[in-house]
């Protein structure tokens, strides 16, 4: 009855005239690959609650994240502006360009809009626990200044390499938490490997998740946002021992020496797993604390993860950057590249949204999306009208229909990192350049994701007629970015 109720509001238009607008928790993992769960085909990290949350919800197979790395991928969930659009294209600490902050990245300007900041006017109590990046505190990307009435977490990606760090930010106050720290960057070592060598006093995720409990618990006579962009699995590998002594000592035959970056760790593969099954179980106190407020059936739970799994790159050719082992565990599921490339791996995430009574369970969409159809999807569920300059579509209609979702705009990706990077998703077809800030930049590359997922049979040759409406389309689409500059041969850029 509730799903039909919902329908005739969504047709009318009435749902911003219902007593009590849902609540909306946004679970955003960081470096999650797209195969790193169970329902998304893991095998050896057993992830219960996300695999409930899928059987319970909608599932879909082919969701995109911002960008390739962290700050641009926040910066299109919250504006709703694909990367030729954003603000934010890149990771750029906020000091080289603003030396007055010593941490924080590239902020947010006073102009750019949040989507957070539309629930605020809707009535929304807004709170958000996990890691910002997009902008330091008292900047004008603030999280306060962009929609975020209550913050709890590392304002700075930087800082929140490591698990075990001298602070963490109350709003604009410096909570001391680790009197003694843990870096996340110490130098590599050749001896034996010592666990107890890299672990602190106090675990930040702990006391993230717990404020996020509290936040519910005291926000749920009203209509909240929540949102929990937590720290796992990224490195470096801090988790506590005891997750690390849930998986066999028989998995790790080489200790992580620290050769790629980050932390060394005498089980690097036990370590990984313990990361990501940490980040599952706060997925199961996020559930568990709703229901106990009796707001379960009011909220919408959305879980995704700002980009794929980290990259090869080091010394120990073993793992991905800070010890990943990402082959032991299939983590791109066999979709090509990694963290950094606009290959599917890099881009395509988990992507599982919960509304009881609305979102019919156990439910998979195979339909394309990207963060950027947040906002405006959020605008619809809450009864707003959407700005007019977003790039992103709503969802809405899909999420209480099951239908296809038919996207009207393609997804694009402008990426100024490892060495330069566009990519444009048109249906089925993805149209990728790479190398484009070297002296030879790469060519066209045409693949059919429908057949070919794993992006290994390129299809440029045959495809001319439909690069050329793509560079018509990128001339349309992007804007120049002096912080980000991107230089895509024979498309002139918009000035901004």
């Amino acid at each position: 009855m509730r799903f039909i109720f919902a329908l005739l509001l969504f047709t009318c238009g009435l749902w911003a005239d219902s007593p009590k607008k849902p609540n909306i928790v946004f679970i955003l993992a960081d470096d999650l690959g797209w195969g790193e769960t169970g329902c998304y085909g893991q095998k050896k990290i057993p992830t219960p609650n996300i695999d409930q949350l899928a059987k319970d919800g909608m599932r879909f197979t082919r969701a995109y994240s911002g960008a390739p790395v962290c700050a641009p991928s926040r910066c299109v969930l919250l504006t709703g502006k694909h990367l030729g659009h954003a603000e934010i294209r890149g990771n750029i600490q906020a000091k080289t360009k603003f030396p007055e902050f010593n941490e924080g990245q590239l902020p947010l300007s006073e102009s750019a809009v949040t989507f957070p900041m539309f629930l605020q006017k809707a009535g929304y109590t807004t709170g958000a626990m996990g890691k910002w990046g997009l902008g330091p505190v008292g900047s004008t990307g603030d999280p306060n200044k962009k929609g975020i009435e209550h913050f709890f977490g590392y304002n700075c990606q930087a800082v929140a390499h490591s698990y075990f760090p001298p602070y963490l930010w109350r709003n604009a106050e410096k909570v001391t938490i680790n009197k003694k720290p843990i870096s996340g960057h110490p130098k590599a070592v050749e001896g034996d490997v010592k666990l107890s060598d890299y672990q602190g006093e106090q675990y930040a995720p702990k006391l993230m998740i717990e404020e996020a409990e509290a936040f519910i618990g005291k926000n749920s006579k009203k209509p909240f946002f929540l949102y929990l962009p937590f720290v796992e699995p990224h490195v470096a590998m801090h988790p506590p021992e005891e997750s690390v002594n849930k998986f066999p000592k028989e998995w790790d035959d080489t200790q992580y020496r620290g050769g790629n970056g980050y932390t060394p760790h005498p089980r690097p593969r036990a370590a990984y797993a313990a990361m990501i099954s940490d980040l599952d179980s706060y997925v199961g106190r996020i559930l568990k604390a709703l229901d106990k407020a009796g707001v379960s059936d009011d909220t919408l739970v959305i879980f995704s993860s700002d980009n794929g799994t980290t990259m090869p790159s080091g010394t120990e050719k073993q793992f991905n950057v800070g010890g990943v082992d990402a082959k032991f565990f299939n983590s791109t599921a066999g979709l090509r590249g990694y963290k950094g490339t606009v290959y599917e791996g890099g881009i395509r995430v988990p992507l599982i949204v919960k509304y009881p009574g609305i979102i019919k369970p156990g439910t998979t969409n195979d339909s394309p999306c990207y963060f950027a159809d947040w906002f405006p999807t959020m605008m619809e569920v809450t009864g707003q009208k959407s700005p007019a300059e977003l790039d992103g579509e709503s969802l809405w209609p899909t999420l209480t229909t099951g239908k296809a979702f038919v996207r009207k705009k393609p997804i694009i990706y402008v990426f100024p990192e490892t060495q330069g990077q566009v990519a444009v998703i048109d249906g089925d077809k993805k149209f990728v350049r790479t190398k484009l800030k070297t002296k030879t930049p790469g060519p066209w590359e045409v693949y059919n994701l429908a057949t070919d997922p794993g992006e290994k049979i390129d299809l440029a040759k045959s495809s001319q007629a439909e690069i050329e409406e793509i560079e018509a389309l990128l001339k349309k689409e992007v804007a120049e970015n002096a912080n980000f500059p991107v230089p895509i041969p024979g498309v002139t850029l918009l000035a901004k």
